[in-house]
């Protein structure tokens, strides 16, 4: 009796594993995450800067509000580099809002991003 329900038990434990990674896969799978340089155009000073992005209305565009800004950060010298994730039907969306928010004030990149981090720690456990 005590094995039957042990059976039981793992059989259920492993179907709702499966059905987890099912539904991770299908959230990933219909989203993208984009990583997006903001390059600093080096003739003009921050306030220059800022007063193009004002004049555009760039953080009334950016991000959209279907964007998830996963991180945000001022690269010295550089710019700033944004990650977003973003249903893939919203690519569009992610694009206009850069094209009439920062054109002009940056010059911009854009990189189709994962997260590295699972894979990373999945092969550290391998090795142990």
């Amino acid at each position: 009796m005590k094995h039957t329900l042990l059976l039981i038990a793992i059989f259920f434990g492993w179907s709702a594993c499966q059905a987890q990674v099912a539904t991770t896969t299908q959230t990933a799978s219909d989203s993208l995450m984009i990583t997006i340089f903001l390059k600093h155009q080096q003739d003009k000073s921050l306030k220059q800067i800022q007063e193009i992005q004002n004049q555009n209305k760039f953080l009334e565009m950016f991000p959209p509000k279907e964007a998830r800004v996963v991180s945000w950060y001022v690269m010295m010298g550089i710019g700033q580099v944004v990650t977003v994730k973003i249903p893939a039907k919203s690519l569009r969306t992610l694009n206009l809002s850069i094209e009439n928010g920062a054109w002009g004030a940056y010059n911009t990149e854009f990189y189709p991003t994962y997260d590295f981090v699972p894979v990373w720690q999945n092969a550290i456990k391998s090795k142990k």
